[in-house]
């Protein structure tokens, strides 16, 4: 049987996805394309002076590596030069990018939110990195220039979502709102195929992955939710499992089974990740494959954002144990 590429398979489930129009096909194009030459940067990162920090801080107040830098300008001028999106909003960059023809207008339908280079501070160490992103339907007119409105959508909205991560291969794990597929690619000739098709959560699973150096300062719920995984009781204890780059510890979680936590504590009081381009993106993946996300009280998807760069706690992973430690904070 042929392995589909990217391309074949959108072409072949296009009536599927209700969004599976030709401009949002270049989008995800653009997408392959720049995802292709940050890792080929990445690859090649301990050959050339591209490692390290870049002397700056961003938005965030978090200090930049060379290769955030370099991934941020890389997708944003792949998805600016071919003219397929209305607007950009990046973790690298303090207010949104509208993206404007001659006429100061845009007839483009798409905006997209995107952390460029989730778990950089792992760069140096060799450890696996990724892009983040989110897609959504402008809320503005089209032809009029794009407003903070459109950015500022729930995740419920979202028209696509995924990561690439770079690793001992590098794949792509995509949703357009109907089932999650994963899709591997071949660095000899460029191109992305299906390899993990319908990919789903395990009910549960028995690795927990948190920042435990944060214990003290997490909520009650959360601590007692430690403990349990800890006990020798039933199938537990549970293994620990924390790389400290999102996309690396989900990707392990959605393959195995298992649980990401990063509650809010006294050092992060709304917690550390963002809403618009990490949680969100995430939450979509996870509750297409049979998975659940939560901030320990509401479904995720269903947050109203006040904010660009709002920061969340975030619980997501197999739905047992997400219930299990939804029932933990419920007793506190």
């Amino acid at each position: 049987m042929k392995t589909l590429t990217l391309d074949e398979f959108i072409i072949e489930r296009e009536k599927q996805f209700p969004y599976s129009t030709g401009e949002f096909s270049q989008l995800l194009n653009s997408i392959k394309l720049a995802a292709k030459i940050v890792n080929h940067e990445i690859n090649r990162a301990g050959l050339v002076d591209i490692l390290g920090k870049a002397g700056d801080t961003n938005v965030q107040g978090e200090d930049q590596k060379k290769l955030d830098v370099f991934a941020n300008e890389t997708f944003k001028q792949a998805l600016v030069s071919r003219d397929i999106v209305c607007g950009i909003l990046s973790e690298e960059d303090e207010d949104f990018i509208p993206v404007t023809g001659l006429d100061g207008g845009n007839k483009n339908n798409y905006i997209l939110s995107m952390d460029p280079l989730d778990g950089s501070s792992n760069i140096d160490v060799s450890v696996s990195v990724g892009t983040i992103f989110s897609i959504h339907r402008r809320i503005s007119p089209i032809g009029s220039p794009v407003n903070k409105t459109d950015f500022l959508q729930p995740g419920n909205q979202q028209v696509a979502a995924g990561y690439i991560i770079y690793g001992t291969s590098t794949m792509m794990v995509l949703t357009m709102g109907n089932g999650v597929n994963g899709f591997t690619l071949n660095p000899a000739i460029g191109t992305f195929y299906l390899s993990n098709p319908g990919m789903t959560f395990p009910e549960t699973g028995t690795t927990y992955s948190v920042n435990e150096g944060y214990y003290r300062d997490f909520p009650r719920g959360i601590k007692d939710y430690i403990k349990y995984c800890q006990r020798e009781e039933g199938d537990r204890p549970y293994t620990s499992r924390y790389i400290g780059s999102l996309v690396s510890d989900f990707h392990r979680n959605l393959i195995q089974g298992g649980i990401y936590l990063y509650p809010e504590s006294t050092k992060y009081k709304q917690g550390k990740l963002r809403l618009q381009y990490e949680a969100n993106p995430i939450a979509f993946l996870t509750e297409q494959a049979k998975g659940k996300a939560t901030d320990g009280s509401r479904r995720i998807l269903d947050i109203q954002p006040d904010e660009l760069h709002q920061r969340i706690p975030f619980i997501c992973g197999s739905p047992r144990m997400v219930e299990k430690v939804e029932e933990f904070l419920g007793r506190t």
